[in-house]
């Protein structure tokens, strides 16, 4: 073979290799884009470079794999639902209890399903890889619920951040307690004054994190 030949060919076999590679990186990066959806972009902004913010969240599938996830049972499911009721229906005369016990009650159902919740963040990345439609409704009303316990919330804070909370624990419980994606089950109303809650149900599905205050 000719020294051009052989130039030639590995011209050829490099092109070949740089297009398989980029086909390989589009293909994940499509992926993870749809499995992570907005997390997606928050990762790789927070990451400084697309390469490292991707990484992290191959991270997180592997780290999510590794869990052992649980279904609830129906009568897991019945009871949340019943404790979630008394969560809105507290809100009318203790907002901040009420919010603290949404956030313990999240908490516990978020333990049962098999997640970590021992550190905040780790709670976040486990959670993104199979309810990143929800987690900034998490996020917000775990901010919330923060400044509640300092003393710097509002009734209408409180109110926003239970219907943030409810976003979550209706995605991770699978049913619908309250409204979720365009469907309302027939207990899904909080009961509760419409000055509160209830103004709100339609802002549940929407994902972005100014969706409630609309």
């Amino acid at each position: 073979m000719s020294p051009t030949a052989v130039i030639i060919l590995v011209l050829v076999v490099l092109i070949v290799a740089g297009v398989i590679a980029y086909s390989v990186r589009s293909g994940r990066r499509k992926r993870l884009q749809k499995t992570f959806g907005p997390e997606y972009d928050r990762v790789v902004g927070d990451a400084g470079s697309r390469s490292a913010g991707e990484q992290e969240l191959l991270d997180r599938e592997k780290r999510h794999a590794e869990l052992e996830l649980k279904p609830l049972s129906a009568e897991s499911k019945a009871r949340y639902s019943v404790a979630w009721e008394e969560v809105q229906i507290q809100f009318v005369d203790a907002p901040e209890e009420a919010v603290s016990t949404a956030d313990e009650l999240v908490t516990r159902l978020i333990a049962e399903r098999g997640y970590p919740t021992g550190d905040y963040d780790d709670q976040l990345a486990t959670l993104s890889v199979r309810h990143a439609k929800t987690l900034e409704h998490y996020r917000d009303a775990h901010a919330i619920s923060e400044r509640s316990k300092a003393g710097n919330a509002d009734t209408e804070d409180l109110r926003q951040a239970l219907v943030h909370y409810r976003a979550l624990f209706a995605d991770l419980l699978g049913e619908n307690p309250v409204r979720t994606e365009g469907a309302v089950a027939p207990d899904s109303e909080p009961k509760v004054p419409s000055q509160t809650i209830n103004n709100h149900d339609n802002d549940v599905a929407d994902t972005r994190p100014d969706a409630a205050s609309r």
